[in-house]
């Protein structure tokens, strides 16, 4: 069963988006919040898998309670939930510790398959959010010494469309245990600590490009 908390300053969103969660067997919704201070209370007391956690908020906005939360409370997992889609905002989300981000105006099967993807430890970007980070990508001067080898560059672009290990196992024929010692290996190369952090790299980089 997935904890799931729910954090928006918009009322009718939060009644709408419990209306449609309650529908699935596996999500169980203990707990709301109005601001970035509620969030906070309630993941202390509350003990959620995962936030849905919306940027616009009161007393503290969503990117400065996502860092909080990532900070005071590392096991509880982060998806953004909101209307914006610029680059900055998503970048830094990505810095604060986000492992997903998607828009409000997403569909049912995609918001349900980021909750998942996220609490299964896995990143999630909705395609609009994929297609604002390899937007007018400039060039990234931390990791100029390293490179990566034809084929982790492959998955690099593969996991900035937003696929799973699995879907990027499927899709380019070979094993899941491969793709994912790929993985670990562009992640002790670039000196990251997660996926997300390979996305923002990716757009940063040109390799996008």
């Amino acid at each position: 069963m997935i904890n799931l908390l729910i954090a928006d300053d918009h009322q009718m969103f939060i009644d709408g988006l419990r209306s449609l969660l309650e529908r699935e067997k596996d999500i169980n919704i203990i707990g709301e919040a109005n601001n970035g201070n509620q969030v906070l209370e309630n993941i202390q007391k509350q003990k959620p898998d995962i936030v849905l956690l919306d940027i616009n908020m009161p007393e503290m906005n969503g990117i400065n309670a996502c860092t909080t939360i990532r900070k005071k409370f590392p096991e509880v997992k982060v998806l953004i939930l909101t209307m914006y889609k610029t680059k900055g905002f998503i970048n830094g989300l990505i810095r604060a510790g986000a492992s997903g981000y998607i828009l409000k105006n997403t569909g049912n099967a995609e918001l349900m398959e980021a909750i998942r993807t996220v609490v299964g430890g896995g990143t999630f970007f909705s395609k609009q959010v994929a297609e604002t980070l390899t937007e007018n990508s400039s060039k990234y001067s931390v990791h100029e010494d390293v490179t990566l080898s034809k084929r982790e560059v492959e998955i690099v672009k593969e996991m900035a469309k937003g696929f799973t290990t699995k879907q990027i196992a499927e899709k380019l024929f070979i094993s899941y245990y491969t793709i994912e010692t790929h993985r670990k290996n562009i992640l002790n190369k670039l000196q990251l600590t997660n996926t997300a952090e390979v996305i923002l790299y990716a757009s940063q980089s040109g390799l996008l490009d």
